[in-house]
């Protein structure tokens, strides 16, 4: 009943194909060597690999269905002072009752680790940090921010909206001004590191600006059983279902997983795209400086509509598949050399690949 098979033809091949379901009594192990890394295989690719004691910890919590935010928090002497202003501040009440529907305070009357994250005595902080240059060689500044987590969300994001620079351009007599990172961007990238992150581990989490990137690391990768596509296509599975149920009466979320979808939104038409990275314990959004200069120090080149040439070649390519210079330059109705300076610019930029070599050149997305 756990297995199910079926044939399929791929590349005029026929092909068992077997899908088996996840355990419920996750992680099996070996007997005689127990529920040690030695003990717990997982499967890496075509081998199997000991399991980290980190992912025992998950298999272990994930099968138990104990969700960290509805236990018995250790620390009991709480106070809650920045979340009733937030309360406060949408007209909310936020007294005894309340503290009990929501899940900060329990049905035996101690403060769960949801009151703990929401409290002014929270342990978990986020550290950011801001780079001259591309790499972290050299800080600018460092901080550490710390206190409940709605504390916390307010001074980072005026600590990267400080940092958030405007930039202006012309055309012809109207000026243009674009931000470094899309606010909304900004925003929801937070809002994503804040409720979604795994706060069984102590770890802090981290938010990197750079001169041509901010980047936002999460502790804890993707929830159990749902994978980055997934995500990408707008579905949502929380780990902390009740510290989100807060920030979307807050008016801070919707219900719905549309954060990362917003996110990819603003970046629309501006030939640059957020990159998303997962591995077993971390999440990382990257959100792309829309006024660094290309790393080719070329310029941008526009049409006469004022889009982007960069912009049009990259949905030409989405639309083709893989394109040639010549074709790109009669689509697009720029000269040889344009199309040559751009076609180079974004191959050096990693944002498309160049393939083949003379007339069997050709260009398509990563």
């Amino acid at each position: 009943m756990f297995i199910h098979y079926e044939t399929v033809e791929i590349e005029e091949k026929q092909v068992v194909l077997f899908d088996i379901q996840q355990g419920t009594e996750r992680p099996y192990y070996i007997v005689k060597k127990g529920l040690r890394p030695e003990g717990v295989y997982v499967r890496q690719g075509y081998s199997s690999a000991p399991a980290t004691n980190t992912a025992i910890r998950r298999m272990i919590k994930e099968t138990d269905g104990d969700r960290f935010e509805g236990m018995r928090s250790l620390e009991q002497d709480l106070t809650f002072e920045a979340t009733a202003n937030e309360f406060a501040k949408r007209n909310i009440p936020f007294g005894t009752a309340q503290m009990r529907t929501l899940g900060i305070i329990s049905k035996d009357g101690v403060y769960t680790n949801l009151g703990l994250l929401l409290s002014d005595q929270c342990v978990h902080t986020i550290k950011t940090a801001s780079f001259e240059g591309t790499t972290q060689s050299e800080f600018k500044d460092r901080r550490e921010f710390s206190g409940s987590l709605l504390k916390q969300m307010n001074e980072v994001y005026e600590y990267i909206d400080f940092r958030n620079q405007l930039h202006s351009t012309f055309d012809k007599l109207r000026r243009i001004d674009k931000r470094d990172f899309p606010e909304v961007a900004v925003r929801e990238a937070l809002l994503n590191l804040l409720v979604h992150r795994e706060y069984s581990y102590r770890a802090s989490a981290l938010i990197s600006i750079y001169t041509d990137r901010i980047e936002f690391v999460s502790i804890g990768g993707l929830v159990n059983g749902v994978t980055l596509n997934d995500i990408m296509m707008g579905i949502s599975v929380c780990r902390n279902a009740n510290l989100a149920n807060i920030f979307y009466r807050l008016e801070l979320i919707e219900a719905y997983g549309t954060g990362i979808r917003k996110i990819i939104d603003t970046y629309e038409g501006t030939g640059m795209t957020p990159q998303i990275e997962t591995s077993d314990n971390a999440f990382k959004i990257i959100l792309p400086n829309l006024n660094a200069p290309s790393s080719t120090g070329l310029p941008t080149e526009f049409d006469k509509s004022g889009e982007t040439l960069d912009e049009k070649l990259i949905l030409l390519l989405k639309d083709r598949g893989h394109i040639r210079r010549k074709e790109a330059e009669e689509q697009l109705g720029i000269s040889r050399s344009v199309c040559g300076r751009i076609l180079r610019k974004l191959v050096e930029s990693g944002k498309i690949i160049q393939e083949g070599k003379g007339r069997n050149t050709h260009y398509h997305l990563p």
